[in-house]
This record gives structure tokens, C-alpha cells and sequence, in this order.
């Protein structure tokens, strides 16, 4: 482009010069009227989902329909540029966004809103609601999960189990170190240049979890029936609750009681043990790394996000099964015996969250809840 134009400057085209000159003003006049022009709503909270199954009404549901639906989402926001459009309650100030699966998908969708002129986010309140596996030594399907603190599984070394040396239990070491765990003293949960951590607001995660701790949350027989398969575990035998605990973020479907244990490490290591593995998924790494960036720009409030996931599935089989044939029976749908009422555990728990924000937005507005 100025190559070409330096052509033309050197020819002397003065209307071919101007006609581009006046095309930049155009558009430069076009993006300020786009910008102050038109008043943009105000955000109280942002519903980040990560997947529909099928439609956004009127069949079985995935993460994002039961919000569409009981909070009124009825507004449409085209977003050509994304991979869902956003979907807005205009009088209560609540907007529901699809990211789509996977952290490319979920980082551009996390940008694309945090950049849309149409939507003051400056004091919106964020709440990604998701299911996710659980560990059975930690909680039970059907539960859901208050997160503290976000560990990305993604970013590392790895060596083939077949090549490690004989002393180390995993090939799997983070960047920048020589074998597992190396340098746990240098870690720090509040400034991980490279995304490997994030500490959510947790005075505001143990405000959510105190306002819903008490969620009746559903359960079925055949519910009962997988989870009583996990015998060594009393916490996977229980009934669903609400709790807190950290989250792995990563974008391998992972399973099986070896990279259960891995995760375990993983995250004690990167929180300095501060934090409990308790959750898996996909996107949350990518969703934090998004939002930290619009914070730097003053776009959004990064310290105003809550990750609520609910367990779909266990991170790893049952006692007497290996885990190539736990993860099959799962994939053919023995395991997802908990998907619906961990999508319904999303929304019983979740909106009361954004029910409080919303009821009670002139306190939490410029002010935000903390457990007291």
C-alpha cells in the first residue's frame, strides 16, 4: 500500500491522491459517529458460555439455553465477526455470549465483546458457567464449583513417557524448567507473565459461595448408580453440593486416574498449594488471559469475574475399570448421566448470583460484595 502510493505521489494523480485521502477521512468520521454517536448499553452482567448443543430455545439444552430463556435474553447483537451472537435483556442489564469450544474460540469471543463499542462493560460483573469433570476425591457429578484459583494445563515441556528418565513420574514439566516441578519456589499466583495461573477475586468467589450454598441441586437414579461405582471415594458417593475449588484449564480432553494425579500436581504446584484441583475444562485460562488485557485498557473490571463449573463427568475412572473404557462408556453416553442436571446446576446456582447483581445494582455497582 505505500509502495503504491509513493508510485502515484511520484506520477502526480492529484485526484487519485485525494480520492484516498478523502476515503481515510471518511472512515475516520465514520468510526467517531459509530463510537460517541450511539449510546451503548450498560452492562450488570455478562453470561459467558462455552457451548449449545442444538438451537438456542425449544430443545435440549447445553450451557447457554436455560440462560436465554429465564433471564429473557430476547435482544439480538449480531456478531458476524464471532462465533455466536450475543443476546441482551435491555431492562435488566444482563447479556448472554457464546464463545464457542476451546481456548482459540473462547480468547476471540472474550476480545471481540471486551472491543464492541455497542456495550459499556466498565462495571459489568462476568460469570462464566460451564460444566466440567470433577475429581472424585474432591466432589461428586451433579455439583457445582465456586472457583478460586484458574491453572492453565497447556502451556509446558513435555517428553514422551517412553523417553523420561527412569525418576520422574511425568514427562509433563512446566516451560522454562529443566524436569517436573523445578523451580516451585519462583512461582508467583499474582503475577504469571506467561498465563500458567490466575487468582481469581476470592473475597467475591466466597461472597458467591456463601450466597449459594444452600442450592438444592438435582440428582436421578442414574446418577446414583455411577457414582456408587466409585468406592474408594466418599466425597464421589455423596450428593450434589455447592463448594469451591481450583480449576484446570486445558484444551486436551484428558482422562484416567495417571493424569488425575498429574493434575493434582499441577495445580498445587502453580498455586504453591494454595489451591485444590477440583474442576476441569477447556476455556477459563483463555477467558482470564482476555480480560486481563481489557483490564490493562480500562475496558472492564477483571476483578469482577466468577467461574461457577458444575460436574458433568469424573476426571477419572471407577475402581476395576482402566481408563480407555471408562472414557469410551462416557463417550457413548453411560458417563453423561449427570449432564442435564449439571447444566440446571449452572443456572439454580448462577442466577442467583446475577439476580443479587441485578436487584441490588445501585450498592454493587461501585462497591463489589465481599464475604463477610
Amino acid at each position: 500500500m505505500h509502495i503504491a502510493l509513493q508510485k502515484t505521489v511520484n506520477f502526480f494523480n492529484p485526484l487519485l491522491v485525494f480520492t484516498i485521502l478523502l476515503s481515510f477521512s471518511f472512515t475516520a468520521t465514520s468510526a467517531e459517529v459509530n463510537a460517541h454517536g450511539i449510546k451503548p448499553m450498560k452492562v450488570k452482567v455478562v453470561i459467558v458460555s462455552m457451548f449449545e448443543i442444538g438451537e438456542d430455545e425449544g430443545d435440549a439444552p447445553g450451557e447457554f439455553q436455560l440462560w436465554k430463556t429465564r433471564q429473557a435474553l430476547t435482544t439480538r447483537y449480531a456478531v458476524p465477526h464471532g462465533f455466536h451472537d450475543i443476546y441482551a435483556n435491555e431492562e435488566t442489564g444482563v447479556i448472554g455470549l457464546v464463545t464457542g469450544m476451546g481456548i482459540a474460540r473462547a480468547s476471540a469471543a472474550i476480545m471481540s465483546l471486551g472491543l464492541d463499542n455497542r456495550f459499556d462493560l466498565s462495571q459489568a460483573y462476568w460469570l462464566v458457567a460451564g460444566i466440567a469433570g470433577v475429581d472424585p476425591a474432591d466432589n461428586t457429578i451433579g455439583s457445582a464449583i465456586w472457583t478460586d484459583y484458574v491453572v492453565d494445563g497447556d502451556l509446558a515441556h513435555e517428553i514422551d513417557a517412553r523417553e523420561i528418565p527412569a525418576d520422574w513420574e511425568t514427562g509433563y514439566f512446566p516451560l522454562f524448567t529443566h524436569a517436573p516441578y523445578d523451580n516451585a519456589d519462583a512461582v508467583d499466583t499474582s503475577n504469571s507473565p506467561n498465563g500458567e495461573v490466575y487468582a481469581l477475586n476470592i473475597p467475591l468467589a466466597k461472597w458467591a459461595f456463601a450466597l449459594t450454598k444452600n442450592t438444592k441441586l438435582l440428582n436421578n437414579e442414574a446418577m446414583d448408580i455411577l457414582r456408587a461405582k466409585y468406592t474408594h471415594s466418599p466425597r464421589a458417593k455423596a450428593l450434589p453440593s455447592v463448594s469451591m475449588g481450583a480449576h484446570l484449564s486445558a484444551s486436551t480432553f484428558w482422562h484416567g486416574e495417571k493424569l488425575n494425579a498429574w493434575a493434582n500436581d499441577w495445580v498445587a504446584y502453580w498455586t504453591k498449594g494454595k489451591g485444590n484441583f477440583v474442576t476441569s475444562g477447556m476455556e477459563d485460562s483463555a477467558t482470564l488471559q482476555s480480560l486481563t488485557y481489557l483490564d490493562n485498557a480500562g475496558l472492564v473490571d477483571k476483578d469482577r469475574l466468577l467461574i461457577l463449573r458444575t460436574a458433568s463427568n469424573f476426571t477419572m475412572q471407577p475402581p476395576g475399570l482402566g481408563a480407555a473404557e471408562n472414557l469410551k462408556r462416557e463417550s457413548s453416553g453411560d458417563g453423561y448421566a449427570a449432564m442435564g442436571a449439571a447444566i440446571e446446576a449452572a443456572y439454580r446456582v448462577g442466577s442467583q448470583v446475577t439476580d443479587y447483581i441485578v436487584k441490588h445494582w445501585s450498592e454493587v455497582q461501585h462497591s463489589i460484595p465481599n464475604a463477610q
